[in-house]
């Protein structure tokens, strides 16, 4: 559906404003998808970025500095994310002896078996870009590549 449609603005001031509105507006319509199905895992998406990190490091522990570098969110505070993930035993923390500044994360069991999980329903969420052929998908992802420089 037309942007103009869903939010009932006919004109804009340029084109660039539309495409910030029209970038902003699909971000939050594709993000509203993954939030219902996070929510049925007891996770928040910033949760779930956290667990396919550590995921991605397994078997090697991750620190909240290497966290915050690579989340998707980088307004997001990583250590109490991590925080909320050691209460629902999806990670584990551990706080070096030499500096308790610093700590390891890394994910449990459970974080692993949740993601399996996770990763079943993915094509659920997925199914949100059937709209684009895989020539029109490398294409906004250039696109996207290009505008962020």
């Amino acid at each position: 559906m037309k942007l103009e449609d869903e939010i009932r603005q006919k004109d804009f001031k340029s084109d660039q404003q539309k495409v910030t509105v029209n970038i902003l507006y699909t971000a939050n319509w594709l993000n509203g998808f993954g939030e219902k199905l996070f929510k049925e895992f007891n996770l928040t998406s910033q949760q779930f970025n956290i667990l396919r990190i550590l995921r991605g490091q397994h078997p090697k522990p991750a620190t909240i500095k290497l966290l915050k570098e690579r989340m998707l969110d980088k307004n997001c505070d990583a250590s109490r994310l991590v925080d909320n993930l050691v209460k629902k035993e999806f990670v584990e923390r551990t706080v070096a002896e030499f500096d308790r500044r610093h700590c390891d994360v890394l994910i449990s069991v459970d974080g692993l078996r949740v993601l399996e999980e996770l990763d079943k329903r993915l094509p659920e969420y997925e199914r949100h870009l059937k709209n684009l052929s895989k020539d029109e998908m490398h294409t906004l992802n250039f696109l996207l590549d290009k505008l962020r420089g």
